[in-house]
């Protein structure tokens, strides 16, 4: 039977673009098959806000910042924490490739395909309060300019540009069901034809089936993503031992296409799937108040200074403050009993310390609307926050602590707060504000991010009283669990070659992106360092893509 292309590249997001883009650039011809809409492509990628994670960068040397490779790889070995001999062999040898690209040749490789930084290097995920275990020593999350729809971009014009020489054609609402595989090799795929859907991004789409596909080539690469948006399977696989008891519920920070359809499917045809039981969700999700998708997330990227209360209005321990270690503060907020936790701040914080997650949240940065962008110097919350302040749900304003709580109450009334309670944390956070010193670890945090110039000026806000009248009102927010990433994935070596369960290379298949778990089926470990999920397509993507274009006939 005749080839339909050399590849086949099941998933037109992020990883899938850039292994195409590959591969087109070497001259392959490759068939890119997508169950969405072409209103998808770029998938996930396009929501996102943009961040890289960059070592070394000219952008940090230009703000003070000290890195190197050394410190980089021991802050993600730190944090990934690797303890399985078999199942992190392929993973702990991607984590060293991957941080040695993001010290060398990523930003170029991304810059020479037109892909510009903002000046400004954020600090996420600033850890544990250990030197050796989790979270980045030193501030690397590179925002690119234009969010997640100019990193999709990159790729996607020049993958068009290769369609429109014939080398690439889409296959847009088709739905891979099953690998072909002969003499054990991967030979190509077949599945249902789905009907034709004109709904926007990011809208779930319809499921009928019109008809049946089979398609062939040389090779197939998996690039479909991850779990995040199918609550049943984000509950099969949770690590109850380590994080606790799955939640009842939780808010959907992607689309719902993210659904794992794939990663069973080559799991069935022999494919290893590995780490199954590590992921990443978010502790600080809001309910979007213009939903896209169902039970659609927000998450709020917050600055160091909010005050971060559980159900019951018990302050979290340190060092579970906001914007340090995510996957520990989850797994504490379990261990209450209770699913939803609150922010107490100021007017104040929330305009300077409050980001959301998301290219349509920041549409100055995603615009590349440079005026816009520096009104965020000027007093006054960003358009987009205003308006949560104004209608989201999660919500509330008041003038004084007693008012804050009942409204506190009325959005939440289980388990119910107690005003004296909220008061005691309160006054408590208050009494260490008035020096430039403090025994409070959260404050010592705060002290030290405004250390660092960018934050100082753009991201944390001077400590005040938060019962100070002069920064008010007083704002809550109701904070929930939401779904995002999946850190597991198929097993993959360096090339993006998927793995069999006894160790053998899978001959024709590959696979990148979430999907591999960003890399080896785990690059991450327990624990990510932000910026690294579209980094992890981008380099597992180029690897799938690059290794084709060299092995194949």
């Amino acid at each position: 039977m005749p080839e339909d292309a050399d590849v086949i590249v099941v998933g037109a997001g992020l990883a899938g673009l850039v292994a195409t883009y590959e591969l087109a650039r070497a001259g392959r011809r490759v068939l890119v098959v997508d169950q969405e809409s072409p209103a998808n492509l770029g998938g996930q990628a396009h929501w996102s806000l943009g961040g890289l994670f960059l070592v070394d960068s000219p952008e940090q040397r230009r703000m003070g910042i000290r890195d190197s490779e050394q410190l980089a790889l021991a802050d993600w070995l730190g944090s990934a924490a690797f303890d399985r001999p078999r199942e992190d062999r392929w993973p702990r040898r991607w984590a060293e490739a991957y941080v040695h690209f993001a010290a060398g040749e990523k930003r170029s490789y991304l810059r020479g395909l037109g892909l510009r930084l903002t000046p400004n290097v954020g600090w996420a995920e600033r850890g544990d309060g250990t030197a050796a275990g989790h979270g980045n020593s030193v501030p690397r999350f590179h925002l690119a300019w234009g969010t997640g729809p100019e990193v999709v971009r990159v790729f996607r014009e020049p993958v068009q540009a290769a369609a429109a020489r014939g080398l690439v054609r889409f296959a847009h609402r088709h739905r891979v069901e099953e690998l072909l595989v002969e003499d054990g090799a991967a030979v190509g795929v077949r599945g249902s034809v789905l009907a034709a859907d004109p709904a926007a991004r990011g809208v779930a789409s319809s499921d009928e089936a019109e008809g049946e596909f089979e398609m062939r080539a040389q090779a197939v690469v998996v690039t479909s993503g991850g779990i995040g948006g199918n609550s049943a399977l984000v509950r099969k696989n949770w690590p109850v031992e380590r994080l606790g008891e799955a939640p009842r519920s939780m808010i959907t920070g992607v689309p719902a296409y993210v659904d794992g359809r794939m990663l069973e499917t080559a799991e069935r045809a022999g494919a290893s799937l590995v780490n199954r039981d590590r992921m990443w969700h978010y502790t600080e999700g809001i309910k979007n108040w213009a939903p896209v998708w169902p039970d659609h997330a927000i998450r709020i990227i917050p600055g160091p200074s909010s005050l971060w209360l559980d159900a019951t209005g018990k302050r979290l321990p340190a060092p579970y403050f906001p914007g340090h270690d995510t996957l520990g503060t989850l797994r504490h907020i379990l261990g209450t009993g209770h699913e939803h936790t609150w922010f107490v701040l100021t007017r104040s914080i929330v305009e300077k310390e409050f980001a959301l997650s998301g290219s349509e949240q920041n549409p100055d940065l995603t615009g590349k609307d440079l005026k816009l962008t520096l009104s965020r110097v000027k007093k006054g919350a960003p358009g987009p926050v205003q308006a949560f302040l104004d209608h989201g749900e999660d919500f509330v304003q008041a003038r004084g602590l007693r008012a804050l709580v009942d409204g506190m109450n009325r959005v939440a009334p289980e388990p119910g707060l107690d005003a004296a309670q909220v008061e005691r944390e309160v006054l408590a956070r208050d009494r260490e504000v008035d020096n430039a010193y403090s025994k409070d670890l959260q404050l010592m945090s705060i002290h030290n991010a405004r250390s660092y110039r960018a934050d100082r000026l753009t991201r944390v806000a001077r400590p005040h009283r938060l019962l100070d009248p002069a920064h008010g009102p007083l704002i809550a927010v109701r904070l929930h669990l939401l779904t995002r990433k999946t850190l597991g994935g198929l097993e993959t070596t360096l090339d993006s070659q998927v793995v069999r369960p006894d160790g053998e290379f899978f001959d024709g298949l590959y696979a990148a992106g979430e999907a591999a778990g960003f890399g080896g089926g785990g690059v991450h470990g327990y624990n990510a360092l932000e910026g690294t999920f579209l980094g992890g397509c981008i380099f597992s993507g180029r690897a799938a893509g690059r290794a084709l274009a060299r092995s194949l006939a």
